[in-house]
């Protein structure tokens, strides 16, 4: 196993982290974790090296939290690092700051948790935290030993990213990053941004939710294929995210222990800067190719919103073009209505065409919007 220190804590930690959001699960019920997979996959992973262990209190309803407890008994504790999150969405008020750390590290087990993490920080919750005193609880929290290190995971745009990481001492970040996603959300500049501010980088979702690996189109499969290096896509994902010098650990949400086996192989080879510029080039010309499958050429600047009906005319399109890029679109329909608030979703458009008259790109997003609908809305 690689390891990476950790921005300025010093700390080295795998390469590879484990991403417990997506561990076994029993008939299919992805809120009842089979402990008695999950628990020894997580022990594999710790014997392999890795030492990071990433979960958050919402995921497998809580269980996943549970599933740490137990696999982190009989001397196990000492060798991971445990990354956990508070739900910000479900906070009101500062006494639930402490409720939720409280019952988190109940359900772990533990007395501190060595990464705490702001969870899904973004423009619709950061002011309201900040009026809350997000920032004075991770200091109390800190102080009292119940945390070790800060963090935050975010979703927002770009030009936040900056305001958050600005606004406090953190010790890391977790920010998505992939082949495709290069500059969504906090992006490539944000990872540089953090990095050269000594914050610690995280990378989720390499594999974009398995997308990139799972129904790869056939002109993309081509492009792999023809690469004088033969590697299955899994690989080039986490490949291409490693070779950044300025990326810590990379999450992989592994549920079986095939993937796992076939993940630390790849991380074997996974130094920075070590792809070479015939294999770079590859992997632009795939990133190029799904971005020619869109369905409508939106770029998500965001000029057309807000919408006079309160739609979120790039979420949909967002969801709208991800069902084409990657074929599948029973993971865009599961994104579409876990990610856009039912009254911002494209069954509210009027039709009064005001978003097309600014839109730069020219997109036809009435026509677009009938589609997500069609794609999405109807049985």
């Amino acid at each position: 196993m690689l390891y990476r220190e950790l921005g300025v804590t010093g700390e080295r930690l795998s390469i590879l982290g484990l991403g417990c959001m997506r561990l076994p699960v029993k008939n299919g019920d992805s809120g009842q974790v089979d402990m008695d997979l999950a628990v020894p996959l997580i022990r594999t992973a710790i014997d392999s090296g890795i030492n990071y262990l990433d979960t958050g209190y919402p995921y497998h309803n809580g269980q996943s939290e549970i599933a740490i407890s137990k696999a982190v008994k009989d001397g196990y504790r000492e060798k991971v690092f445990i990354a956990d999150k508070l739900p910000i969405w479900l906070v009101e008020n500062r006494q639930d700051m402490d409720k939720y750390l409280d019952e988190q590290l109940k359900r772990l087990g533990i007395e501190c948790i060595d990464f705490y993490l702001l969870h899904t920080v973004k423009e619709s919750y950061w002011e309201k935290m900040i009026s809350n005193g997000v920032l004075e609880f991770l200091d109390d929290a800190k102080a009292s030993g119940k945390i070790k290190y800060t963090g935050f995971s975010y979703h927002g745009e770009l030009e936040l990213f900056f305001d958050v990481v600005d606004s406090y001492n953190w010790d890391m970040c977790q920010v998505q990053y992939n082949i495709v996603d290069q500059n969504y959300q906090a992006g490539r500049e944000g990872i540089r941004y953090a990095a050269a501010n000594g914050v610690g980088v995280v990378v989720m979702e390499p594999l974009r939710g398995g997308t990139l690996t799972k129904n790869v189109p056939e002109e993309v499969q081509e492009i792999w294929d023809e690469s004088r290096v033969k590697r299955k896509p899994a690989e080039w994902a986490l490949r291409f995210v490693w070779d950044l010098d300025d990326v810590d650990v990379v999450l992989s949400g592994m549920n079986t222990l095939e993937e796992l086996k076939q993940n630390l192989e790849t991380a074997d080879q996974g130094y920075p800067n070590s792809l070479s510029s015939e294999e770079k080039e590859i992997i632009r010309e795939v990133k190029s190719v799904y971005s020619q499958r869109k369905q409508y050429n939106c770029t998500q600047c965001g000029y057309c919103v807000p919408c006079p009906q309160g739609v979120d005319i790039p979420a949909n399109l967002l969801q709208l073009n991800n069902a084409y890029m990657f074929q599948d679109e029973d993971n865009a329909k599961m994104n579409y209505y876990m990610g856009v608030k039912e009254e911002e979703r494209a069954v509210n458009c009027t039709g009064c065409g005001e978003c097309e008259k600014i839109c730069p790109q020219m997109v036809p997003i009435q026509k677009a919007l009938m589609d997500v609908r069609k794609k999405f809305e109807q049985n």
